[in-house]
């Protein structure tokens, strides 16, 4: 996996159902997470090395520009989709990528089934057990890391804003 460029490892929700299904076949662990990766920043890097130790395939499923707007801010995301999916792919600790259009990815998730899905500190606890519901139907597992205290992509927009903003 490791031979692919940055842009091939970027993939659409058939490629990666093709992938895991092989993956699994061969009794190795496929592992997802899902986020929207904005802002690219420490605590996004340790949860994907975190996600990665997991299992033997990371999967970072990546919210839509849409997704974002409707989930976070109508202001956001900052970084497009396809920039976002770049940045996240070229990251050593991930196999693929994918961006999604939902906003959540339970139907992404039912069509990959992962032996693992990770959750970093930032989730919303109605849509987590979903999630969890979900992963486990099949007989994975889900994952739950702590949020990193003081480092959030909000945060660094309102750094940003508050040394540039008016300048």
């Amino acid at each position: 996996m490791s031979d692919l460029s940055v842009e091939q490892r970027i993939k659409t929700i058939d490629e990666i159902v093709d992938i895991s299904a092989t993956l699994r076949n061969e009794g190795k662990r496929v592992v997802t997470t899902n986020g929207t990766f904005d802002i690219i920043h420490c605590a996004h890097v340790a949860l994907l090395e975190q996600a990665r130790a997991q299992g033997d395939c990371l999967v970072v499923l990546i919210n839509s520009d849409d997704s974002v707007k409707r989930n976070k801010d109508p202001k956001r995301p900052i970084i497009s989709e396809h920039q976002r999916a770049l940045m996240i792919a070229g990251l050593r600790s991930v196999d693929y990528a994918l961006v999604f259009p939902q906003d959540t990815p339970l139907e992404y998730l039912e069509r990959i089934r992962p032996a693992v899905h990770v959750k970093g500190g930032s989730w919303i606890p109605g849509r987590v057990s979903e999630e969890r519901d979900l992963v486990e139907s099949w007989g994975g597992k889900c994952v739950y890391l702590p949020l990193e205290q003081g480092i959030s992509t909000t945060d660094l927009i309102k750094v940003i804003v508050e040394k540039y903003g008016t300048n």
